[in-house]
């Protein structure tokens, strides 16, 4: 039972992280071409936008579960690892191997996949603490 659900939570994760890969990549483009942002800035504000959007569906699509302002808090726990593989990523692909700056971030973010959904599972399934009026 577990096995299945994990494989559920792991294609409705890759469903979300594909329409957040979409998002945060209209606007990276948006930022980097239409703003005139150099791309990290581009690749920074597009990624904290893509992932407020990225909270939500995650919670109700993929691992059904309310939003709470704790998981909330502690989401951006989960891209820490997704921001330093994709941002050194991007770096990388763009700087040190001269590949264009509008490919380069799904390329690193291809990388990032395995490790935030680790991640972003045990935070959004995490059980709330109790509080003293949940004991009464």
């Amino acid at each position: 039972m577990t096995s299945r659900r994990t494989t559920a939570q792991l294609i409705r994760f890759a469903l979300v992280g594909a329409v957040n890969t979409g998002t945060y990549y209209v606007c990276y483009l948006v930022l980097l071409h239409g703003a005139g942002l150099p791309y990290v800035g581009a690749h920074v504000l597009a990624f904290l936008l893509s992932m407020v959007g990225s909270f939500f569906l995650n919670s109700r699509f993929t691992y059904r579960t309310p939003p709470t302002l704790r998981k909330f808090l502690l989401f951006p726990l989960t891209n820490v690892a997704n921001f330093a593989i994709t941002t050194g990523g991007v770096y990388l692909l763009v700087d040190r191997l001269g590949m264009n700056d509008t490919y380069a971030p799904l390329i690193a973010a291809a990388a990032a996949i395995p490790i935030t959904f680790l991640v972003s599972r045990t935070i959004m399934l995490r059980p709330e603490p109790r509080t003293l009026t949940d004991a009464c």
